[in-house]
């Protein structure tokens, strides 16, 4: 190698010395003078061409607008047509032609015979030249030898006013004229060739001082000497330098890049494509002339990093000088941390993609998909069944686990699939990690048996699939171990090592916190849940006054504070009622149920929506205090509700609400309304008075009662939802449990943020072929009359088992009224599904029953009414008070209403 490199310097050292010149700059003086002189013969020689051809382009445009302008001018035609053209036109051409710089001016006619001449005994003879072109209409434009000599001539025709050609007009000029005008052009030439030359010549004298002084003055050995030098530090550089030539040929190697390619003594000169043992990448490199920077190519075990750039960056195909350096180390170096930096980065988006959702199967999946494929091929995740259902792991490890998550590079993987219950087998990997709380790494399965007693023949699938590596890691989080995750690598990866082991323990640590707060939190919403289930109604109470469905949906994040109940009151009449605490979790559902409770015990007082919000607003504002005397911040910051009650016979329905959304009212023919009620605060947020409003419905309305979960999405507009709801209502012939599905189907999304409640209820009326009701006057002799027209009634209705019973309940609540009430006095019969009795006074006084003693005369009266009654009560009205009590009818008198369709089971 090293003889080689010194053959090549002294062949280029006696390639230098043998010129022995003067100096560099003297070589250089010569050269740039002889240039400049051959430039300015080129550009003399091209000044003589140049203007040849102009002044030939110029005698041609002057013959033919001479032609022209002397064949269009007045009296032309007439001369031709006179019987001796000759005489008009010989003096007018001859003038014509000195005024206009030519050498002749000819006028034949169409057969070609001069007319007119400079010689005038060329007159008469044929005219030299081709006319069949101008005969035709045409400008002819020639050069000839005519009487003149060599002559360059334009030949035009003559046309009459009907374009027919009557003669010709030629006019031109000899050749020698324009020799003549080239001539005196001449000087002006050699003078500006002379002064190119001379300024040629100093800018060479220029050039060359200046050089002499950048060379300062090297003659040919100093040159060589410094040349000698540049090789030896171009030799001794730890860089290998490659100088290819732009037909790819090897023109220099030094000697670190003979030792890195491995070059043969022979290689300069030769073609870089047929140099031995160079790779082909990077001989494609060499001999492409293409730029590179720290390319990596690899050659003979060496990583070597290639740069490449033209020799000169201005000029195309002058081949290219390339640098190489051996970065073996380097890379092995940078490649451990690249590895470190990507496992640094997986676990960076562990962290921020595994635990994304409180759900614990979504958790496992989330952990097996950010694994694969950057750490192992296949993922399989193994959790503890109680786990799964929010419950704390046995800590066995004969416990029965659950797959629920599996998922690979392929997805005809051999695993078993989610969902499948697993119980692992002592001595398995599996089963080990779960009783000892460490990894287990598995390098070959194929020569490690036990983890094959799981599944036999599963193993053998997996095998077959090219899995040839585990690592199982337990789940493992606050002292509790949840799972197994278990990683598989197959053909194309690495198998697990140690370090491998460690990456997957944090990997799953993260993963195992993750899970065990969706467990967790699966258990508290399981528990709140199960309260909140527990709080709302499973089933309606039956009644005749309304066909009910109904619908609850939780909020995916959580349960909520919504409620809905229907009351059955006194009257045949029913109580709607829908409400809503504003937040989520055990705090909320509590407080509903508080205040669902609250409103059935203030519905048994029969009072009117308006006090019955008066007194559940006070009941808030008492849980309010309870809370801020204990120090607790869980105050009820917004419970709504809307409380109705329906009276089937009057058909007459009373609203009030709290903060609530209004209500929908649906008429039969499918008109949606949406009533204005005031909008009074939600509850526990002032003292404002409630107000009732009371609307006249008629046989088949459905009332519409939902919490703002249903209108309300983050997505739409409050009015948005409004619209919504009406369009999925406005369909007349629907029963309200078609309603209901229409309504959550077209209002709710795919997974509510907000808890659903949604009561509709479809009016019936009680019609008066069951109801009967008397004035009574208010004289005690009254109460004899009454008892014969309710027996002849109850008669008519098929009630005579119940005639002695409510003749004395009758006769003993009219009497009460005539002794203690005022008038007036007023008795009612209802039958629906119990047989009401009512007797209505002007007073607001109520009755209360005792125990009268043996010797008393009176004070049974509402003892006996107790006891001859399923229950009895009273009620106030605006004008005055109600007494009233039921009596259950025997089974062949219980029938529904007319026109109803029964009660309606809850979906």
């Amino acid at each position: 190698m090293a003889a080689g490199s010194g053959r090549y310097r002294r062949a280029t050292v006696r390639s230098l010395t043998e010129r022995r010149p003067q100096s560099l700059a003297g070589q250089v003086f010569l050269l740039q003078l002889t240039v400049g002189l051959l430039l300015v013969l080129g550009a003399l020689a091209a000044l003589l061409l140049t203007s040849r051809h102009d002044a030939e382009e110029e005698a041609r445009s002057r013959s033919v607008a001479v032609a022209e302008t002397f064949a269009h001018s007045p009296g032309v035609q007439a001369a031709l047509r006179s019987p001796d053209p000759s005489k008009i036109l010989q003096p007018l051409t001859e003038a014509a032609r000195k005024r206009a710089g030519v050498d002749f001016i000819v006028v034949m006619n169409t057969h070609g015979i001069r007319y007119t001449h400079p010689i005038p005994q060329e007159i008469g003879k044929p005219f030299v030249g081709t006319i069949g072109p101008s005969l035709a209409g045409q400008v002819h434009v020639e050069s000839v030898s005519g009487p003149l000599g060599h002559e360059v001539q334009a030949i035009v025709p003559v046309d009459d006013s009907h374009g027919t050609v009557v003669g010709l007009v030629a006019a031109g000029m000899k050749v020698a004229s324009v020799s003549r005008a080239i001539a005196g052009h001449l000087p002006v030439i050699f003078i500006i060739s002379g002064a190119a030359l001379a300024l040629a010549t100093a800018a060479t004298a220029v050039i060359t001082t200046r050089l002499r002084r950048q060379t300062r003055g090297l003659g040919s050995v100093e040159m060589s000497r410094m040349y000698e030098h540049h090789e030896a530090v171009l030799h001794a550089v730890r860089e290998g330098v490659v100088i290819t030539s732009a037909e790819g040929r090897l023109l220099l190697a030094n000697d670190e890049a003979r030792r890195l390619l491995a070059l043969p003594d022979d290689a300069e000169g030769r073609a870089v494509s047929q140099l031995p043992g160079l790779a082909p990448g990077l001989a494609g490199l060499l001999s492409s002339g293409r730029s590179a920077t720290d390319e990596i190519h690899q050659t003979g075990g060496r990583l070597l990093a290639v740069n490449q750039r033209p020799t000169d960056r201005h000029a195309a195909g002058m081949g290219t000088v390339t640098t190489i350096r051996d970065s073996t180390e380097l890379r092995l170096l940078s490649g451990r941390a690249e590895v470190a930096h990507e496992r640094l980065r997986l676990l960076y988006e562990a962290g921020v993609s595994v635990g994304t959702t409180l759900d614990v199967a979504r958790t496992a999946e989330e952990l097996a998909d950010v694994a694969v494929p950057r750490f192992a091929d296949y993922v399989t995740v193994d959790l503890a069944a109680p786990v799964l259902h929010g419950d704390e792991p046995t800590g066995s490890g004969a416990q029965q686990m659950r797959r629920t998550a599996a998922h690979g590079v392929r997805a005809d993987h051999p695993f078993l699939p989610a969902g499948t219950p697993i119980t692992f087998v002592d001595g398995t990997p599996q089963a080990r990690g779960m009783a000892s709380g460490r990894s287990q790494v598995v390098p070959d399965l194929s020569n490690t048996p036990t983890w094959q007693l799981q599944d036999p023949e599963r193993a053998r699938q997996v095998l077959a699939c090219g899995i040839h590596s585990l690592i199982t890691t337990p789940l493992r989080a606050r002292g509790n171990i949840l799972g197994m995750a278990n990683f598989w690598r197959a053909q194309g990866s690495e198998p697990f090592d140690e370090e491998d082991r460690s990456l997957a323990e944090e990997l799953v640590a993260r993963a195992a916190l993750s899970i065990d707060n969706a467990r967790r939190y699966t258990r508290e919403h399981a528990l709140a849940v199960t309260l909140q289930r527990s709080l709302l109604p499973r089933t309606l109470p039956e009644q005749s006054a309304m066909e009910v469905a109904h619908r609850y949906l939780p909020a995916q994040s959580g349960v909520s504070g919504d409620w809905f109940d229907v009351i059955p009151l006194s009257g045949s009449r029913v109580a709607l009622v829908v409400g809503d605490v504003v937040g989520h979790g055990l705090h909320a559902a509590a407080t509903m149920g508080r205040l669902r409770t609250a409103v059935h015990t203030f519905s048994t007082l029969d009072l009117t929506p308006d006090e019955l919000l008066g007194h559940l607003n006070d009941l808030v504002d008492q849980i309010d205090q309870e809370e801020a005397e204990t120090g607790s911040d869980t105050n009820v910051t917004g419970a709504t509700c809307l409380y109705a009650i329906y009276d089937p016979v009057s058909r007459r329905c009373g609203m009030a609400r709290a903060g609530h959304p209004p209500p929908a009212l649906v008429h039969p023919d499918g008109t949606v309304e949406f009533p204005e009620l005031p909008a009074c605060p939600p509850l526990g947020l002032g003292d404002v008075p409630f107000e009732t409003t009371e609307l006249h419905l008629p046989e088949g309305t459905q009332i519409v009662l939902y919490t703002d979960g249903l209108v309300e999405e983050r997505t739409r507009d409050f009015d948005v939802g409004m619209e919504m709801l009406r369009g999925a209502l406005s369909r007349p012939g629907r029963s309200p449990e078609e309603n209901c599905r229409a309504v959550l189907d077209r209002l709710l999304p795919e997974r509510p943020r907000d808890d659903v409640a949604l009561l509709i209820a479809r009016t019936r009326v009680l019609g008066p072929d069951r109801v009967a009701s008397w004035d009574v006057p208010f004289d005690p002799a009254a109460v004899a009359g009454m008892r014969s027209s309710i027996s002849a009634k109850l008669a008519e209705w098929g009630l005579d088992d119940l005639a002695f019973a409510t003749e004395v309940v009758i006769s003993e609540l009219v009497t009460n009224a005539l002794r203690y009430g005022s008038p007036p006095v007023r008795a009612r019969l209802l039958r629906d599904r119990s047989l009401v009795c009512e007797v209505a006074d002007g007073s607001n006084t109520s009755p209360h029953l005792r125990y009268a003693a043996t010797t008393d005369e009176g004070g049974r009266g509402l003892f006996l009414v107790a006891q001859l009654t399923e229950r009895w009560g009273t009620r106030y009205t605006p004008q005055g008070k109600v007494i009233w009590a039921e009596q259950p009818l025997p089974a062949n008198g219980a029938e529904e209403p007319a026109g109803s369709e029964g009660p309606q089971p809850a979906p």
